[in-house]
């Protein structure tokens, strides 16, 4: 409650507008089958927030109304436990849409889902799936004693499908998070290597990794908080601004939406309660806009907004710049 009060005041982050929207980011629902540290959603096994079928079809119809959009992105908790993403799924792939699954992996071997990657396959979704290290050790102090292993054979399976191989079209992307309080490392030096660790020790390819910074909101922000880091955190993020990566910031070209159809710049907004407000101040539903009607309205920024600018830039597509560095590993 502290960093969220902390981040709503008066911030001095530079002004954003947005522009054509993209990208559809759809939050799914909270519930999860893990609880990671890093978790800016709070996500885990008793959540019970959960978009229903009624805001799935008002999705659809936005999309059939916004001809702007060509990838719909779908987050959680753990998306597939919705009952509604595979109609989602058919649906957007119906209309030509790029469909990216934000997948954790371990999902993939849950009673039920089975035949998920299979699903996923065969509708040509992107998969980008969480890794925080190709450590066991850090794996699962971050997100859960076992996920490393688990996560390894939901890899696999990806794999024996073709995704993450060069000439089949199935796009598997990886997704790093520091342990603490820190900025990623440099994007292009890690993901060689994971590629060399994964590839040599475990006979796993994929294509691209992105490297994600924490933001200190929700469940890490308590943490940082807990351990009198926040503080220094917030400080960390400001002066490593950049100027230049406010023109690639996701927010300009992205839409969040929660699982009851409220709509926000981005996810972690959403996460803050920060939403798109009607003129009478009440919160933006999706079925009252098309994307056309979203374009160059001014984006809500806060403090925890310099977590984008930070540095190499993180957005859900990863770094938005680059740098130079010696190759690094995923524990630092």
């Amino acid at each position: 409650m502290h960093a969220t009060l902390h981040l709503l005041a008066s911030t001095d982050f530079p002004a954003l507008t947005r522009r054509a929207v993209e990208t559809l980011q759809l939050n799914l629902g909270y519930r999860c089958n893990q609880s990671c540290l890093h978790c800016h959603v709070n996500a885990g096994p008793n959540r019970t927030e959960e978009m229903t079928a009624e805001t799935v079809d008002a999705v659809i119809d936005f999309l059939a109304a916004s001809p702007e959009v060509t990838a719909v992105d779908l987050t959680g908790g753990a998306p597939e436990l919705n009952p509604q993403f595979r109609r989602l799924v058919i649906a957007a792939r119906a209309r030509g849409l790029r469909v990216i699954d934000r997948c954790n992996l371990t999902i993939l071997e849950e009673p039920g889902f089975e035949d998920m990657a299979a699903f996923l396959a065969g509708h040509r979704v992107e998969v980008v799936a969480s890794l925080p290290c190709y450590l066991e050790e850090n794996v699962d102090r971050q997100r859960g004693k076992g996920v490393f292993e688990a996560s390894l054979r939901g890899l696999r399976q990806l794999n024996a499908l073709g995704y993450g191989r060069a000439d089949s079209g199935l796009s598997l992307n990886l997704v790093y998070n520091p342990q603490g309080a820190s900025l990623p490392p440099p994007q292009v030096a890690l993901e060689s290597a994971y590629k060399k660790h994964l590839g040599e020790n475990f006979g796993i390819v994929f294509n691209q990794l992105f490297t994600l910074a924490n933001m200190p909101i929700q469940r890490f922000g308590s943490m940082l908080i807990s351990k009198g880091q926040f503080n220094d955190y917030m400080g960390t993020l400001r002066e490593a601004h950049r100027e230049e990566n406010l023109e690639q910031v996701m927010c300009r070209s992205l839409i969040s939406v929660d699982w009851q159809g409220y709509l926000y710049d981005c996810d972690f907004n959403q996460q803050l309660g920060l939403a798109l407000a009607n003129p009478s101040g009440s919160r933006l539903h999706i079925t009252q806009v098309t994307a056309g009607l979203l374009e160059e309205r001014p984006i809500r920024v806060a403090d925890h907004c310099y977590g984008c600018t930070a540095g190499q830039g993180s957005s859900c597509g990863g770094a938005l710049g680059n740098e130079t560095a010696p190759a690094p590993t995923c524990g630092s």
